[in-house]
C-alpha cells in the first residue's frame, strides 16, 4: 500500500433501502459526488454497497448525512430485520395489481381486452406503457451508469455539451429500436411461423416473463440469475472513454438495443412474433420512447421517483405481479387456441357465449358448404356452425372492427395457418373437414372463440 494514499482501496457498507433498481442508481450517482470516490457497486439483494476510493476513507456518518432526506441508513455491520417495516409489505403492490387485473378482465369480458393485454397483437400504446414500467425499474439500473457518464461534468466542457450528448444518446436508442424492431418483424414474417412454432415461442416468452416477474418480487433463487453477456456489454458501453465525442454518444444509444434486460427481451420477442416489419418497428419505437422519461430524469439528476424507496419498492412489486398475470394469461389463452383444455377457465365475454346450435346444414353453393360470420373485437357472430364431414367448406369472415389479437382466426384441427382479417373486408378460407367432432376456432391468442361441429352426413 503506497504511503501517499493514491492507491485504490475498497470499503463496504450495509444499507437499508436498496431493494429497487432505481434506488441503486440514486445511491451510485450521489456517492460518486464525494471527492476521491472512483466506483460504487450496489448489491441490491444483499443490501450492501462496495465503494472504491482513493485518499480519504468514506465514513458511515458522511453517507448518512448525504442520504438523510432519502431515509437511507448506512452501517458497517448488517442491520437486524425486525419484520415490522412497512417498506417491504406486499399488501399494497398486490392490491394495486389486483385492481388492474380486475379492470383487464372486465374489459376482456366486453371484448376490449386487446387494448390492455400484453402480447404481440396488443394495442400499440401498451408498448409505450411497457417502456415506462421498464424505465422505472430495470432500464434505469442497466443504463444509469452510461447516462451518468454522458452527463458527468468531467467528460463535458459545459452543460450544453451534456444536453447534446444525452439527446444524441436518446436519439440513437430510439432509432435503433425502430430499425431492429422492423428487422425482427421481417424475420418473423419470413420464417412463416406455423401455429405450432408460434405456440412454442409464445410459451417461451411467457416463461421468461414469469422468471422476470419473480425476480422483481424478490425470489432469491432467481435474483442471482443474469443473462449471458450482460456484464461484458454493459461494462463496455458504460466505459467513460467511449463517450468522448458526440457521434460516440449516438452509437452508445444505438448499442443499448443489445443490452439484455427482461423487459427489452419481452418486447423484442413480441416484435418477432408480430411477423410484421412495420408493426415490429412501431412496437419497439414506442417501447423505447416509454423508457426515455426515466433516462432523461437520471441524466438531469432529478430522479424524483427514486427518492422514495417505499414507492420504488411498491412499484417494482406491482409490476412483478402484473408480469406474472399476463404471462399466465397468455399461456392459458395459447393452450385454448391450440385446442387443448385450459388449466384455468376464464369466463368469456357475453358475445362469446355459445349460441344455440343450428341443426340445419349450411347451403351448398358450387359444391361447397358456405359459412358466413362477422368478426369484431368483442367476438364472433354467429359463433356456432354445423357442417357435414367430407364436403368442402367455404368460410367467409367479414371484419366488423377487430383489433389486436382478434384480427386473425386460427383452428389447428380444421385448417392450416390463419385467416388474416382486414377491417371492412371479407376474408375467405376453404378447407374440408374429414372427421366428425366439435372443433374450436379462435383468435390468435384464444381470447374470443367459436365452434364448428362436424357431423357424419350419412347419419343426419
Amino acid at each position: 500500500m503506497l504511503e501517499n494514499g493514491k492507491d485504490l482501496k475498497e470499503k463496504s457498507f450495509f444499507v437499508k433501502g436498496t431493494h429497487c433498481a432505481s434506488c441503486a442508481i440514486l445511491i451510485e450517482t450521489k456517492v460518486k459526488e464525494i471527492e476521491g470516490i472512483e466506483n460504487v457497486k450496489v448489491l441490491e439483494n444483499e443490501e450492501k454497497v462496495i465503494i472504491s476510493y482513493r485518499g480519504k476513507e468514506p465514513t458511515k456518518e458522511t453517507l448518512n448525512a448525504l442520504f438523510q432526506k432519502e431515509n437511507y441508513v448506512f452501517s458497517e455491520y448488517p442491520t437486524r430485520k425486525t419484520g415490522r417495516g412497512t417498506d417491504n409489505s406486499f399488501s399494497v403492490p398486490f392490491a394495486a395489481a389486483l385492481l388492474i387485473i380486475l379492470g383487464f378482465l372486465l374489459l376482456n369480458s366486453i371484448g376490449l381486452g386487446g387494448a390492455v393485454s400484453l402480447n404481440s397483437k396488443s394495442s400499440l400504446p401498451m408498448f409505450f406503457v411497457l417502456g415506462i414500467v421498464a424505465g422505472l425499474s430495470t432500464c434505469s439500473a442497466l443504463l444509469g451508469g452510461i447516462v451518468v457518464s454522458l452527463t458527468n461534468p468531467k467528460n463535458n466542457n459545459n452543460s450544453n455539451n451534456s444536453i447534446t450528448r444525452l439527446s444524441l444518446f436518446c436519439a440513437g436508442r430510439t432509432i435503433s429500436y425502430a430499425f431492429f424492431g422492423a428487422l425482427l418483424g421481417f424475420l418473423g414474417n419470413r420464417i412463416k411461423l406455423s401455429p405450432e412454432l408460434n405456440f412454442l415461442l409464445v410459451i417461451a416468452v411467457s416463461l421468461a416473463m414469469i422468471i422476470f416477474g419473480l425476480q422483481m418480487l424478490g425470489v432469491k433463487i432467481l435474483t442471482k440469475l443474469r443473462l449471458p453477456g450482460r456484464k461484458i456489454v454493459s461494462n463496455y458501453v458504460s466505459n467513460q472513454s467511449n463517450v468522448k465525442d458526440r457521434f460516440a454518444s449516438f452509437l452508445l444509444g444505438a448499442s443499448t438495443f443489445f443490452l439484455p434486460c427482461g423487459f427489452t427481451l419481452t418486447a423484442q420477442g413480441l416484435a418477432l412474433l408480430s411477423g410484421n416489419p412495420f408493426r415490429g418497428s412501431l412496437m419497439l419505437f414506442l417501447f423505447s420512447l416509454g423508457t426515455l422519461p426515466m433516462i432523461l430524469s437520471i441524466g438531469f439528476s432529478s430522479i424524483k421517483l427514486s427518492k422514495s424507496p417505499r414507492f420504488s419498492f411498491q412499484f417494482a412489486k406491482t409490476a412483478g405481479f402484473l408480469l406474472l398475470f399476463y404471462a399466465i394469461f397468455n399461456i392459458n389463452s395459447q393452450i385454448k387456441a391450440f385446442g387443448l383444455n385450459q388449466p384455468i377457465a376464464i369466463k368469456p365475454g357475453p358475445t362469446e357465449s355459445p349460441e344455440k346450435p343450428n341443426n340445419n346444414l349450411p347451403p351448398l353453393i358450387n359444391g361447397k358448404q358456405v359459412l358466413k360470420m362477422d368478426a369484431s373485437a368483442s367476438g364472433y357472430k354467429p359463433n356456432y356452425f354445423k357442417v357435414a364431414a367430407g364436403l368442402p367448406v367455404r368460410f367467409e369472415i367479414t371484419d366488423k372492427g377487430t383489433s389486436g389479437c382478434t384480427n386473425a382466426v386460427i383452428s389447428r384441427e380444421l385448417f392450416e395457418g390463419e385467416i388474416s382479417l382486414t377491417p371492412g373486408q371479407t376474408s375467405i378460407k376453404e378447407f374440408t373437414p374429414l372427421k366428425p367432432g366439435k372443433f374450436k376456432f379462435s383468435c390468435w391468442m384464444g381470447m374470443v372463440s367459436g365452434t364448428i361441429e362436424v357431423v357424419d352426413k350419412n347419419k343426419i
